[in-house]
Formats: structure tokens, C-alpha cells, sequence
């Protein structure tokens, strides 16, 4: 049997146990699953309430149910959902009743979203939208997975490739056709002048994205320098809890920890590192190496010394690529703590901080900074429409097919229309919308051709 053809069911809610939890049942049984269970079919898109029973007659749970016929469902086929009680017993006897019945299986990850791709319920970028809010940390990722999910890169992608696939049956119909008495004599002109407004439009799109991939992933913040001047102390008071083991004793941390941080919308991972110095403990080393890997990799190196300690200018590049030239990672801002202790406490040259990261004492002025920074890094890309670098990539490879065809449409119609075939190939791809009959039903609707 085709996977089309199954009926695909699965818990949608949150891990049992819980007050409710919800069951999703998608494909041609699902209307016989729910009469199975209720005993009758519910009126459409009316919540009911309904004793569920199992095969053998018994009550599985007091429910609430509804019915979805399809095509006018989330996913394009017949949908039937289970509101019941969020009991791990109620659950495993409910999704076994639904087991129990012929051609249905538990779903796949991320079936149900196929599938209403796959039905024309939303394109790929509302998918990736969506998989985007689902995954959403911050207030910002919300809102800009929220902005892929509304349709609005998909909304702009679908007009970009009809208006190419109207530019292309133009100069298509003067290639093949241009004996026939309907189709006008001159053609070309509106369309190179549509094709340029088209790639002035997606270059404008493809200049103003700044860093919005990067607001998926988040900022990287490496806490980095020598051991026991306070990194693991900073760590707990950024994340607000106890995530790092804080000891007197020089090399504690010997591996990377992490901590997901919400700084004002902006999503940051800070990273403690271990102690960076000369050791033949191989533990130590290893721990050495990693927190060398992980600083150049960040966008931002918090280089923590103590008080008023002396600064070498090249001694941070060195500390992680010694002898290899300039680090080709992000900023560097020295922290100098323990300033309870004495030395420096205001913020000094260079992006110097002065913090004691055991009372707090310049904690705020710092974070206040690291949001400051964020906003920078990200730019405007909380407005931007591309997300992803595959959304990227396509709308380039568009982008320069369109304007190949400006270049090419002197030296001849056929290479001009095979650079519009593959801009709008590149836009389907965007889209997972790829026909290769769209040309074709452009020209025979617009200019009649052989009837």
C-alpha cells in the first residue's frame, strides 16, 4: 500500500502525563477510526463530547473529538482528532485501539506537515516556517518564524515566478509562434523590461537580509582565559542558576558547557571554556583544546583576567592560534573581575568591563552591553524575508538566471528563454512547486493558440 494511502496517527501535545493531550488521526480511515472509537460520526468541525471504547467494548476515556473531512483539514485529507485525558495509560490504550485497526500506522516525524505540503496546504517556506516557531527560543525567533509561516517569502516567490513564466511565454510565443495571427508582433520589449523589474526586486530582497539566518541559531558568547580568574562564577551569574562547578582549584572546568540565554529577544549561547595554559595533565589538555576551538569559533570572546592585571596586546590571539597569524573569529572584549578585590571597575578602553562576578558588582552594565552587541550583530534581520540558506542559494541562482537572460537576450531568444526556464525552476524549487507544463499552459491560455 502507498504511505498516501495509510492512515497516520500520533500524539501532537506535550509528553504525558498532562491534564489533556491530543491525538491526531490523518488519511482515508480516519473517519472509520472515529466511529470505531465513538460509536457514530460527529457533525464536522464541532467539538463533541464521546465515550471512547475499544475493540473489545471497553471505556478507554470521557473525550472530546472532532471531525475534519477532507480536502478542508490542516492536511488536505480526512482528519479526526482525540482531546482526552493526558494519562500515559489512557494514551497507550488509545493509540493501541487506534493501531488495531486496518491500513493505520503511527506517523513519521514531520508526516503530518508533509503531507499538507505534499495536498497544497502550505508551501516549503511555510513549512520551514513552521518548523521554525516550533523550535522558536526567543520572542524574536517567534516572530520572524511567524513571518515564514504567514507566507510571506512564499507569497512574494509565487508572484516572482509568474510574472517570469508570463516574461517567458512572451518570448517563447515570438520564438514558435510568430506566424500565428494572435500573437503580437512585438513581444520582446515588455519582456526584458519585466524581467529587469523582477531581478531588481529579488537583489533588493537578497541585499537586505543582514543576519537573519543567524537569528535561528543565535549568538555564541565564549567565556575564555587562564584558570581560577572567575569564568565558571560569570557563567552562573549570566544563566541566573548554577550551571558550572565553581572551585579555588586552577583547571575545574576540563570540558565546554553550555547555557541557552533570552537576552532581551535575541538568543545567545554562552560558552564556558576551560582554564587556557600549559599542562601535561592530558585531561587538561584535551579540555585546553576545546576551549581554544570553541573561542574561535565564537562571535564574541569574553577574555577574563583579574583586576588590574597587565594586557598584553597579542596575548588573547596567541592563547588559541599560536603561531597561525590573526584569529579569524568574532570580537574580543577583556572583563576584568574580582574587582571587589581591588582595580579597575569602571568600563575602560578597548571594550574593557570591570565586574566581581561573585557579588554581581557590573553584571548589569555587561549584559546591558552583550544586548547592545546583539542588536548590531543582527541588524534588521527580524524584518528580513530569508531565513535559510537554501532559501538563499535559490533566490541567487534566480537572481543571476534573470540576469543572464538580460545579457543574452541580444545574442539570442532561445538562451534568454532557457535562463527564464531555470530562474523560474530555481523559484519552484524555493516554493516545492516544480512544473514543467506552466510555459506551455501560459502561451495556449493568453494567446489561443490552434484552436
Amino acid at each position: 500500500m502507498h504511505p498516501q494511502d495509510q492512515t497516520i496517527f500520533a500524539l501532537s501535545s506535550g509528553r504525558p502525563p498532562s491534564a489533556i493531550a491530543m491525538v491526531r488521526v490523518s488519511g482515508p480511515q480516519a473517519g472509520v477510526v472515529l466511529t470505531t472509537l465513538t460509536g457514530t460520526l460527529p457533525a464536522p468541525r464541532q467539538a463533541s463530547r464521546r465515550l471512547l471504547r475499544d475493540g473489545m467494548g471497553q471505556p478507554i476515556d470521557d473525550a472530546v473529538v472532532l471531525w475534519f473531512p477532507g480536502p478542508a483539514s490542516a492536511t488536505g485529507e480526512d482528519v479526526a482528532e482525540f482531546h482526552v485525558h493526558g494519562g500515559r495509560a489512557v494514551l497507550s490504550a488509545l493509540l493501541a485501539s487506534i493501531s488495531d485497526i486496518p491500513n493505520t500506522r503511527a506517523a513519521e516525524p514531520g508526516e503530518f506537515t508533509r503531507r499538507a505540503f505534499e495536498n497544497g496546504k502550505l508551501d516549503l517556506t511555510e513549512a520551514e516556517g513552521l518548523d521554525d516557531l516550533i523550535h522558536a527560543d526567543t520572542d524574536r525567533q517567534r516572530r520572524q518564524a511567524l513571518r515564514q509561516l504567514q507566507g510571506l517569502l512564499g507569497d512574494r516567490a509565487r508572484d516572482w515566478r509568474e510574472r517570469i513564466i508570463e516574461a517567458s511565454a512572451l518570448i517563447e510565443a515570438g520564438i514558435d509562434f510568430s506566424d500565428e495571427g494572435d500573437v503580437p508582433a512585438e513581444l520582446l520589449a515588455p519582456a526584458i523590461k519585466a524581467i529587469r523589474a523582477l531581478h531588481g526586486e529579488i537583489a533588493e530582497v537578497l541585499a537586505a537580509q543582514g543576519q537573519a539566518e543567524r537569528l535561528r541559531d543565535g549568538l555564541v558568547v565564549a567565556i575564555a582565559g587562564e584558570p581560577n580568574v572567575g569564568k565558571s562564577t560569570l557563567m552562573n551569574q549570566l544563566a541566573r542558576r548554577e550551571v558550572a562547578i565553581v572551585s579555588p582549584h586552577a583547571g575545574t572546568t576540563r570540558d565546554v558547557i553550555e547555557v541557552q540565554l533570552d537576552l532581551d529577544g535575541y538568543p545567545v549561547t554562552v560558552i564556558d571554556t576551560a582554564g587556557i595554559r600549559e599542562t601535561d595533565d592530558p585531561v587538561e589538555q584535551e579540555g585546553v583544546r576545546r576551549a581554544q576551538a570553541r573561542a574561535e569559533d565564537a562571535d564574541l570572546v569574553l577574555w577574563l583576567v583579574e583586576g588590574s592585571q597587565a594586557i598584553d596586546p597579542d596575548a588573547t590571539r596567541s592563547l588559541w592560534k599560536a603561531g597561525e597569524g590573526d584569529r579569524t573569529g568574532g570580537s574580543i572584549w577583556i572583563v576584568r573581575n574580582k574587582i571587589d578585590l581591588g582595580g579597575v571597575g569602571e568600563a575602560g578602553p578597548r571594550g574593557e568591563f570591570g565586574i566581581s562576578a561573585s557579588r554581581g558588582d557590573g553584571i548589569p552594565q555587561l549584559v546591558d552591553a552583550l544586548v547592545t552587541f546583539a542588536s548590531e550583530f543582527f541588524g534588521t534581520s527580524e524584518g528580513a524575508l530569508v531565513t535559510r540558506a537554501r532559501q538563499r542559494d535559490l533566490l541567487r541562482q534566480a537572481a543571476d538566471s534573470l540576469r543572464r537572460s538580460l545579457e543574452l537576450v541580444e545574442e539570442g531568444e532561445e538562451l534568454a528563454a532557457e535562463e527564464l526556464r531555470a530562474a523560474a525552476y530555481a523559484l519552484g524549487r524555493l516554493l516545492g512547486r516544480v512544473d514543467v507544463e506552466d510555459v506551455l499552459g501560459a502561451i495556449f491560455q493568453k494567446f489561443c493558440i490552434g484552436k
